[in-house]
């Protein structure tokens, strides 16, 4: 079948409508205990969930909720890590906690394939993304990522404060995956609303208003793939529109899906890193300071940048009714990973809850665990580490210019949205 035949011109994605089969009402307010009635969307969750983690892990360490249908709040690294290696009894085919799970034919290879992708067919799905995220593929990116660092702080001048999330952090990583995908520059922006519109966390949207958010991406994504096939270059979507699965060629909702997830989880995750790297670093002088002096040690610092503030909490869904750990799981009962508490477990990093920027024993779970470890960890640790090179270089110092100016984003991919340094 020619690949045009296999592409719909279409507004939406092809599983749209029964991606969204609702199992409950969405549950909002405020929480009442955090161990019986949890919810990320709280806002004192969003504005510093790590005395939470800490408290649940000493008193409950897998808290429950009744919200989104019934979840499960693990904050134990082992247990944790149990649960993102367990493919048997619990299921990636949806990893963003909502009120609607997708149909459990959805599996294996779900709406978003390789992360909602479940085995066998997540093997080859991911297999198939490796050579575009290998060491030597991600360093032929790094000069192009360096030079607009650079004019991104060249449009700082005369400037006294800046928003870092705004101005800079988040325009980085939309122009790096916008390149990898062949895409025009000029559409980072809309890269960047899309992502606030799938992932929007400051309300909690119903299921028409979510179908419609999606479908605008999709259009957007429709159309960059219809005019590669018209218009072939050397990049991401023209090799996936040429890769082959299983002896053919990938399946529309294959390719579509997978453009949206490098367009969501390659946008949001990097520039929460990048954003909350400047935050610390503007919030503590001495670390700062130390980086600028001694800028060989910034690599090590990034990895301790990323266990302490890892953005990223994964969701799993739940196979079948079991007794797990404790506590009875229900079939379908959402599992949220929270990384960020497995990176903070005292059990397993000394002096957990403090930032070490010369920490030299590091094995933290920023990328995940298991069969879905971030195939693009080479690509966020470059775009990190080149941010802060040039940010270090260019402006070696800067503070908040008002603490309590500071925003934040984030449920399952927690950064700042607004932070505003003073750079002069």
């Amino acid at each position: 079948m020619a690949v045009e035949d296999r592409l719909s011109k279409g507004s939406r994605h092809p599983d749209m409508d029964r991606f969204y089969d609702a199992r409950s009402e969405i549950i909002t307010g405020p929480v009442a205990d955090w161990a019986t009635d949890f919810s990320h969307l709280d806002p004192e969750w969003l504005a510093d969930p790590y005395p939470i983690m800490d408290s649940l892990r000493q008193e409950c360490p897998i808290a429950h909720t009744e919200r989104f249908g019934g979840a499960w709040l693990p904050t134990l690294y082992e247990d944790i890590a149990a649960i993102a290696y367990d493919t048997e009894r619990f299921s990636s085919r949806s990893v963003t906690v909502s009120s609607f799970r997708p149909p459990r034919d959805a599996a294996p290879s779900g709406g978003t394939p390789p992360i909602t992708s479940d085995p066998p067919f997540h093997h080859d799905a991911r297999k198939l993304l490796l050579p575009a995220f290998t060491k030597t593929a991600i360093a032929r990116l790094e000069p192009g990522t360096r030079a607009f660092c650079h004019s991104l702080i060249d449009g700082f001048e005369g400037r006294d404060v800046v928003d870092a999330a705004r101005d800079y952090a988040q325009e980085i990583p939309s122009r790096v995956i916008g390149d990898m995908l062949g895409l025009s520059p000029e559409d980072g922006g809309q890269f960047r609303e899309f992502v606030r519109a799938i992932t929007r966390e400051d309300t909690y949207q119903a299921r028409d208003e979510r179908i419609k958010r999606a479908g605008k991406m999709f259009v957007y994504v429709l159309a960059a793939v219809n005019d590669h096939i018209e218009h072939p270059r050397e990049d991401l979507i023209t090799y996936l529109l040429n890769a082959e699965f299983d002896g053919h060629k990938l399946e529309p909702k294959h390719i579509t899906g997978t453009i949206a997830l490098l367009l969501t989880a390659g946008v949001r995750t990097t520039y929460s890193s990048i954003g909350v790297s400047l935050w610390h670093l503007a919030g503590n002088p001495q670390d700062r300071e130390r980086l600028v002096a001694e800028p060989g040690l910034l690599p090590t610092a990034i990895e301790e940048f990323l266990r302490a503030y890892g953005p990223v909490t994964m969701a799993r869904l739940v196979k079948e009714d079991m007794h797990w750990r404790g506590v009875d799981m229900k079939a379908d009962d959402w599992v949220l990973l929270p990384f960020p508490a497995a990176n903070r477990d005292p059990a397993q990093f000394d002096r957990a809850g403090e930032v070490i920027i010369d920490r030299e024993v590091n094995r933290h779970a920023a990328f995940g665990l298991g069969i879905h470890r971030c195939l693009g960890s080479h690509l966020a640790r470059m775009e990190l580490r080149v941010a802060l090179e040039v940010w270090l270089e260019r402006i070696p110092a800067f503070t908040l210019q008002d603490p309590s100016a500071v925003t934040w984003v984030g449920n399952q991919a927690r950064g700042p949205q607004t932070l505003p340094l003073r750079i002069r």
